[in-house]
């Protein structure tokens, strides 16, 4: 018999969101026959079952708008934040509304974070399913994610803006890139943008090495250069530091390890504004002037590209499939021009570096764009 969905967007917001929800909506409904449910701001409105019934016209004209329609929260489900100040664990709670509402199943639009909620919302028999969102393109188990086309694309149209005033005044231009503690943003960005330099978290950078690429072009002639940074990226020697205080806090006791924690807490604090750091100190030893450019949150807002509506409609309507089909506990994944239902408990919690032989690393290379190493 046809049953009752739930949807709701977690974490941060990303292109394609409306896309995901309309895709599942429809297909959920005209497909088969099913109702469906938007809880708003994430898991926290699911804890405090504020929802509203998404009809086909609800969903009519969303396609192309960026944000959520539904709102979104970054609440751990198992620690939310009540309003005398308390954390209290929203699971059981979560699982009443669920269980209240006769849902067959939870659809969770939403990245890492919201794989590991999940996952524990599914150890406690809530039926969820998740579609990967994010424009880091950081998640495990899935060829890539719906919001990322989109933000690689506002941020290789912001370098190619940054080239006329480099060229026109002979400067260094560092232009930071989000994607949270993996590179493929910056260096998707960087070869479409046509960048000099990419730096990313994956491979530690030698600032000297960067400085001699920069130095080395402008004596065959360029005399500018385009640096793009992932907001993760780290030098060789702050990633010497973090490699020795991880091995010390493995062996160390528990007041100890507190102590350790604090230091990295430190050191990625003082990493958040490496970049300026970074702009200077290549300026100091090149003998060019540099300028920062951080583009920061505009790479998550605006219209999807086709691709990434494409991919979101892609997964929503096989994810109403799989529910039909009474799968759940999965991460909806793309797998090249078809899906897979890969489970939660195989991707929640891990991150999907950049391979350090993956084929755009290996481009770059052969094209002489500096790396840091």
């Amino acid at each position: 018999m046809p049953g009752t969905i739930g949807i709701l967007t977690a974490g941060g917001d990303s292109p394609g969101l409306n896309a995901a929800i309309r895709a599942v909506g429809k297909a959920a409904q005209r497909a088969h026959g099913m109702k469906v449910l938007g809880f708003k701001d994430g898991f926290l409105g699911l804890m405090q079952n504020r929802y509203e019934r998404l009809d086909s016209d609800d969903l009519s004209g969303i396609l192309t708008r960026g944000g959520t329609v539904l709102g979104t929260s970054r609440v751990k489900v198992d620690k939310v934040d009540v309003e005398d100040g308390k954390r209290v664990d929203g699971r059981e709670a979560m699982r009443k509304v669920v269980e209240d509402h006769e849902l067959d199943a939870l659809v969770c639009l939403g990245g890492g974070g919201t794989a590991r909620n999940a996952l524990k919302l599914a150890n406690v028999g809530v039926p969820v399913l998740t579609l990967p969102k994010t424009i880091d393109n950081d998640v495990l188990g899935t060829d890539t994610t719906f919001g990322f086309d989109t933000a690689m694309y506002i941020a290789a149209e912001a370098i190619d803006r940054l080239h006329s005033t480099a060229h026109s005044h002979h400067r260094i231009m560092v232009v930071e890139l989000m994607g949270h503690s993996v590179g493929w943003l910056a260096l998707g960005a960087g070869l479409a943008g046509g960048a000099d330099v990419i730096l990313t978290p994956e491979i530690p950078y030698d600032v000297e090495a960067v400085a001699s690429s920069i130095s080395t072009r402008r004596a065959a002639g360029s005399t500018f250069s385009i640096v793009a940074v992932a907001e993760g990226a780290i030098s060789k020697k702050d990633a010497a530091i973090r490699r020795s205080m991880s091995t010390q806090m493995e062996a160390a006791s528990r007041p100890v390890r507190k102590g350790i924690k604090k230091k990295l807490r430190e050191l990625e604090a003082t990493r958040s504004g490496g970049t300026v750091q970074l702009g200077s100190t290549l300026a100091g030893l090149t003998g060019l002037e540099s300028r920062i450019t951080i583009l920061g949150h505009v790479q998550r807002g605006g219209t999807p590209t086709p691709a990434d509506r494409l991919l979101a409609t892609r997964l929503g309507a096989a994810c109403a499939d799989y529910i039909a089909e009474g799968v759940h506990g999965v991460l909806v994944a793309a797998r090249g021009e078809s899906t897979e239902a890969v489970p939660l408990k195989k991707v929640a919690g891990q991150t999907k570096s950049v391979p350090l032989d993956h084929p755009w690393i290996e481009t770059a290379r052969h094209l002489g764009v500096a790396l840091g190493d």
